[in-house]
């Protein structure tokens, strides 16, 4: 009889994290907060999660990759990390948006205020933020849906809605960005959550595509996207 099925997550959408999963069990984790350092940081994490969780590669039986949004770079190095290492065993890998893994790993936090609703927020650049709205919804597949896809926008920009959302009590999740702006933020980056969500979705025959979510085009030369 097959046991659980081993899970590997990889998201370099901001710092480097790395978890291995047994089933719905949380084995190891492995994160460098350094949001430059992607390709020097992730071989050695994966290496060290798996060593962590008493396992080799030939152990894992599918791979969860965040998709982002975020910066060209560093979150091409997460895609093409996870599609090799899957590619060269044969494995399944799915994509689930890194934002994602902020609504999910701060349910704990919204669930204490009673929140049934998240909305994310991180680091775009450019003074810009990324940001979607999500529900924690018991019938969806691993227990999160979309309310608002992920887009770029301008602080002051989100402002009013945010604060129309606390009102409704809704929380705000995140690395705490513009508080002075958009006020404080809760709850915390779960990298295990993309395997959750990743295997719940598979089996519920939702699709998980890994194609990364940039929102815009990559800076060329130095000249800024957009300013072409």
């Amino acid at each position: 009889m097959t046991g659980p099925s081993v899970t590997l997550a990889i998201d370099t959408s901001g710092g480097t994290h790395v978890a291995v999963l047994r089933g719905d069990a949380v084995l190891a984790r492995a994160e460098r907060a350094d949001a430059r350092g992607h390709a020097e940081n992730l071989a050695p994490l994966v290496a060290a999660a798996l060593d962590e969780a008493g396992l080799v590669p030939a152990d894992v039986t599918g791979v969860a990759v965040g998709t982002g949004p975020a910066p060209f770079t560093g979150l091409r190095v997460g895609l093409v990390t996870a599609a090799a290492f899957a590619a060269v065993r044969g494995l399944p890998v799915h994509g689930v948006p890194s934002l994602e893994a902020w609504a999910l790993g701060s349910r704990e936090a919204a669930g204490a205020s009673g929140a049934r609703e998240v909305r994310v927020v991180t680091d775009a650049r450019r003074r810009e933020v990324y940001t979607a709205r999500y529900a924690y919804d018991a019938s969806a597949p691993g227990g999160l849906s979309v309310l608002e896809e992920p887009r770029v926008v301008l602080p002051a920009e989100l402002a009013g809605t945010v604060a129309d959302e606390r009102a409704a009590g809704g929380v705000v999740a995140g690395p705490g960005l513009y508080p002075d702006v958009l006020g404080p933020s809760a709850g915390t980056f779960d990298v295990a959550a993309l395997a959750l969500l990743a295997t719940a979705r598979a089996e519920a025959g939702v699709p998980t595509p890994t194609e990364p979510l940039y929102l815009r085009r990559p800076d060329i030369h130095g000249v800024p996207a957009g300013a072409a």
